[in-house]
């Protein structure tokens, strides 16, 4: 399977400062230290953002992260979910540990960014597996299951008239999220997965490393426009005086 995508930002390469020298990081120093300085890493040598995920920490391996439309739901004790819910883009990502003929776990976390505590975790080994096999009388192996899972979430990115995946959230923590086909005629249940809202650490974690990397996307990009600006300076300091001037322009109080 040919499935591993990161949407973590990766540190560019760095350039090498003298000691002594004045301090003039590389874009990916410049990023690393302004997320280390939050995490409390600061001085760690060669860390990079990856290495600071909390999703893997204990050897997990990012097999697909993608935002996917689904529909939000809300159902309450002994009652029906809602009809209608909520749509919004949720970040998946699923993570596997093992190689991938033979996984030994696999854990499938959603979050959102309209939310920062919205964290819900589905957690499967191969024990777990054929529990939900027997229930919904599933035709796959264990070793295909996170290639199933890819598949159906990315029907529901192509083809959302056709394919659905409706996130149901009851009150006291517990989730499921169900994969629908529409087949026009019905509706077509096609795999069902269970959730857990995650504890209260672990949200806090993710929090701190999502704030961390968009500080450190910011940093890069902050220090990418000043080497961009010293090179516009040497090769054409008229053209830097001019976007100057646009930009304090652009900044006076209109009277």
């Amino acid at each position: 399977m040919a499935m591993a995508m990161s949407s973590v930002l990766r540190a560019s390469e760095e350039r090498s400062v003298q000691s002594g020298s004045p301090t003039r990081r590389s874009l990916a120093s410049a990023g690393r230290r302004a997320m280390l300085d939050e995490s409390g890493l600061d001085g760690v040598p060669d860390v990079t953002l990856d290495e600071l995920d909390p999703s893997l920490q204990d050897g997990h391996r990012v097999a697909y992260d993608r935002e996917v439309p689904f529909e939000l739901r809300v159902q309450d004790a002994d009652a029906r979910p809602q009809e209608v819910g909520t749509l919004e883009a949720i970040r998946c990502k699923i993570l596997a540990l093992g190689d991938d003929l033979n996984p030994q776990h696999c854990r499938f976390e959603v979050t959102s960014e309209n939310d920062l505590f919205f964290h819900f975790t589905h957690s499967v080994d191969e024990n777990n597996f054929r529990e939900m096999q027997e229930k919904q009388k599933l035709m796959i192996d264990f070793s295909d299951y996170v290639a199933v899972i890819i598949k159906m979430l990315n029907n529901c990115i192509k083809e959302p008239q056709s394919f659905l995946a409706v996130f149901v959230m009851q009150r006291d923590g517990q989730a499921r999220l169900d994969f629908i086909q529409n087949m026009e005629y019905k509706f077509v249940e096609l795999l069902s997965l269970s959730f857990d809202a995650s504890p209260e650490e672990v949200v806090r974690q993710q929090i701190t490393f999502r704030y961390n990397s968009v500080k450190g996307r910011l940093a890069l990009m902050q220090s990418k426009l000043h080497d961009m600006s010293a090179l516009v300076k040497v090769k054409n300091p008229s053209l830097l005086l001019q976007l100057q001037n646009q930009k304090a322009g652009a900044r006076a109080p209109k009277r």
